[in-house]
């Protein structure tokens, strides 16, 4: 059986953080959304699902239109099958993750950035697409410095992901 391979850029204009996954039934959107606010009420999300069988809908849900019309989008453009999109404000894909990775219908998280990103998707001649993988970010342009490792300790204190001093 042939397929073709596509690289479908996710389209993100605000740099904004999203969760990319793979789910397998329709009730997917709704557990998703539950556990969102469950966990981070406050946090603003959009949700879109690709049904893989019967009608075959991108399914949504969310608690702000602009993001949910964004997850949305890009599940037309991904369009494999099981796959989901979180578009989120408000709060980070570290809030929600393993939250998100416990709902029961959850199978796997391919990623979870605010980074550009790419997906790598196959089509056969049946009218089937799958995610063979995604590209997150850019390569590595070299080894941290021990001023780097301050900087970054400085940061997770600065955004309240860690406590006390940045001394090593």
């Amino acid at each position: 059986m042939d397929f073709t391979m596509h690289m479908v850029p996710v389209k993100n204009p605000d740099a904004l953080n999203f969760i990319f996954g793979m789910s397998h039934f329709i009730k997917t959107v709704e557990d998703i959304h539950e556990a969102i606010v469950q966990t981070c009420p406050g946090m603003k999300f959009g949700v879109a699902f690709c049904e893989a069988s019967g009608p075959r809908l991108i399914r949504s849900s969310g608690n702000d239109p602009d993001l949910t019309a964004l997850a949305v989008q890009n599940a037309e453009r991904i369009g494999a099958g099981h796959t989901f999109l979180i578009f989120m404000k408000e709060g980070f894909p570290i809030n929600i993750l393993n939250t998100v990775k416990t709902v029961p219908e959850v199978c796997r998280i391919f990623c979870a950035t605010a980074n550009p990103t790419s997906v790598i998707v196959a089509e056969n001649a049946e009218d089937q697409r799958g995610v063979l993988g995604v590209l997150d970010g850019f390569k590595p342009l070299g080894h941290e410095s021990a001023e780097d490792v301050d900087k970054r300790m400085a940061f997770l204190r600065m955004i309240g992901y860690k406590l006390g001093s940045s001394a090593g």
